[in-house]
């Protein structure tokens, strides 16, 4: 009697292939019986069953190298699928090194696979480096190797094997997997690596941008630094939905009546009270007295504004053509504000390196020109918390 082998388990799936064809081999006589029930009761999903016969089979002593691939492959199909997998294990270890076992590269994968799952996370990356030996490591192979380093502890393998994952990937023009980079991320986080978190998180809203994303990204932006980096930083963190806390909105309002944008103020704080972020009577009174400040000076910086521009534009300073240019954006007349952000580059003299070209950005992009806006932004040069919020802003313009 010829028995077919029940193939192997690929990857935990209900799939299995069928036994070559080319070894067309047969059981020794005094277990075919046996093994034809065992088979029987798989078929049936009588698992306990199964086992019983295989235990019969292989007790019966004289055994071929056949007769014991056969009882292996069924004791794996068998234990597997009654969520015995330590035996699985055991029998479909027992058989990669068989000259009957076919596809060797599925078979590896799979013990990888069923290690993870056990969570023995050495022996899952053991049959990981075996695939990569043998050529046939694929996404899936890596991702668990990665996830096998990240779970025992080793976050500084985690770290170089995602990076060099990720780099393959752009280096193909391709976007990294979202595992990957989260996973690069958490290693890098585990690791307190400061610098590595920021890229992590960059590339993460480069690659697959989302509000809570750059909310992270944007934590450590607002906990400090020059008045015009934090108020940059507030009006990216606005733009991409990353403003979660009432005093965020207090002290980007504050920022901009300071620098005299009570356009933007008004703007901020009628965004912060429909999101309804104070939630203290005494914040909802504070912060509604900071509103109807910004909102008493609105009409007569509206109204001067036209004066104000052509004032700026005569005078020697960019620093008046930057406050012009950025009122104009707080009243939404961004074409103005492109103009008086230009004449702020040409001449250059800036008190803050770089804001003429962030502000020129920032009304590029608020126009709809995002290409200029990304020309504006990399040009921002000479101050290294500018050009951090910068690099940010371009991510989002792309």
């Amino acid at each position: 009697m010829t028995i077919r082998a029940i193939g192997w388990a690929v990857a935990l799936a209900a799939l299995f292939a069928a036994a070559p064809a080319a070894h067309a081999q047969t059981v020794s006589k005094g277990v075919a019986k046996t093994l034809a029930a065992a088979q029987t009761a798989s078929k049936s999903r009588r698992w306990g069953e199964c086992l019983a016969k295989l235990r019969d089979a292989e007790g019966s002593g004289g055994l071929s190298a056949y007769d014991s691939f056969v009882i292996n492959e069924l004791r794996g199909y068998c234990a597997l699928s009654s969520g015995d997998s330590g035996t699985a294990i055991r029998a479909y270890e027992t058989n990669l090194g068989s000259q009957y076992a076919s596809n060797k590269g599925a078979r590896t994968k799979a013990l990888m696979q069923l290690h993870y799952n056990s969570r023995n996370y050495p022996k899952a990356i053991e049959y990981g480096r075996q695939a990569q030996k043998g050529g046939f490591a694929d996404g899936d192979v890596n991702t668990l190797l990665a996830q096998s380093f990240y779970q025992q502890g080793d976050f500084k393998q985690t770290r170089a094997f995602t990076a060099d994952l990720i780099s393959q990937a752009e280096r193909r023009g391709q976007p990294p997997k979202q595992n990957y980079l989260q996973l690069n991320l958490n290693a890098c986080i585990k690791l307190k690596d400061t610098a590595c978190e920021t890229a992590g998180f960059e590339k993460l809203v480069t690659y697959y941008p989302n509000p809570e994303g750059w909310a992270s990204l944007m934590q450590s932006m607002l906990k400090g630094g020059p008045d015009v980096t934090l108020l940059n930083s507030f009006r990216l963190a606005t733009e991409v939905g990353a403003m979660r806390r009432g005093e965020d909105y207090t002290e980007m309002a504050q920022l901009a009546l300071e620098r005299g944008l009570p356009g933007e103020a008004q703007s901020v704080m009628e965004t912060a009270f429909a999101r309804k972020v104070f939630t203290d009577q005494r914040d909802i009174d504070r912060n509604m007295r900071l509103l109807n400040s910004a909102k008493s000076k609105v009409p007569a910086d509206k109204a001067g504004l036209a004066a104000a521009d052509r004032a700026a534009a005569a005078a020697a300073s960019a620093d008046d053509d930057l406050r012009v240019a950025q009122s104009f954006m707080s009243y939404g007349q961004n074409a103005q504000a492109v103009a008086a952000a230009q004449r702020a580059v040409k001449k250059g003299n800036g008190k803050t390196p770089g804001e003429a070209n962030l502000v020129l950005g920032l009304a590029q992009f608020k126009s709809g020109d995002k290409a200029g806006a990304v020309k504006s932004f990399k040009a921002v040069k000479g101050d290294p918390s500018l050009e951090r919020v910068a690099k940010l802003w371009s991510l989002r313009a792309q």
